[in-house]
């Protein structure tokens, strides 16, 4: 019989596992939100920065049928656990991950990529944990905003979209500091747990060339029940095994 500690080690999804037990960020909505949503119109090339677990790299590595994904992370813990994650998927011969600072990377990187997503750290102030490694991934030390946005400008395609999740007021604050790098949002889906409550998450969506109007998008996650939306159900069937 599985026990509560392996359950909650290993997240079985339809086509792949994700074993996170070297990780201090385990599997959650936000990443499943971002993996199911960016979008991956003719993609042959993407990037996933702040890799993680490898969770939304995996994803899109089953939604993409024919891109090359690569993932950056610079914890050593969750990028060898990334790397097995990804070794023992089926896209294990077009996914690799990357131990590094994406500042590091793109100073060295001879490519350029179709799509760039990140669930990046969005804490710059509060108060800090005792676990360091926990700082590092929910807090912008390692990774500031500027920093991210001049990688991703750096490495994207002229066409490219750069895709991120992050808490509303952050959202609308890197939305704001996008546009230093020239990077336009062009798409923006506000998240609500239920069509009750405020606006909890934004997916946001960035393009070289600024656009002449912004799509707007709502997802709401619950119904007032508790039970899921058919909205989010459509969107992340193919992945839960729940649906």
């Amino acid at each position: 019989m599985t026990n509560t500690k392996e359950r909650k080690d290993i997240f079985k999804f339809k086509q792949f596992e994700i074993h996170q037990d070297q990780c201090t960020m385990k599997v959650g909505t936000d990443g499943v939100l971002l993996g199911a949503y960016a979008p991956i119109s003719k993609t042959k090339q993407i990037l996933d920065i702040g890799a993680g677990t490898g969770l939304v790299a995996l994803m899109l590595a089953q939604r993409a049928k024919k891109a090359k994904v690569v993932g950056v992370e610079i914890e050593e813990k969750a990028f060898n656990q990334a790397a097995e994650n990804g070794k023992n998927s089926p896209w294990a011969d077009r996914i690799s991950f990357e131990k590094d600072s994406i500042q590091d990377y793109s100073k060295f990187a001879d490519s350029e990529f179709d799509l760039i997503v990140s669930n990046p750290p969005f804490f710059s102030g509060g108060t800090f944990s005792d676990n360091q490694e926990k700082n590092n991934v929910r807090h912008t030390i390692k990774l500031p905003n500027g920093d991210l946005l001049s990688a991703a400008r750096k490495l994207l395609s002229p066409k490219g979209k750069f895709c991120v999740i992050l808490p509303y007021m952050e959202g609308l604050r890197f939305t704001e500091m996008a546009k230093n790098y020239r990077l336009f949002c062009s798409e923006i889906v506000e998240i609500r747990g239920k069509a009750s409550k405020p606006e909890e998450r934004l997916i946001l969506i960035f393009e070289q060339e600024e656009v002449t109007k912004v799509i707007e998008k709502e997802l709401v996650v619950y119904n007032e029940d508790g039970t899921y939306t058919s909205n989010f159900i459509d969107l992340t069937k193919d992945f839960y095994l729940k649906f």
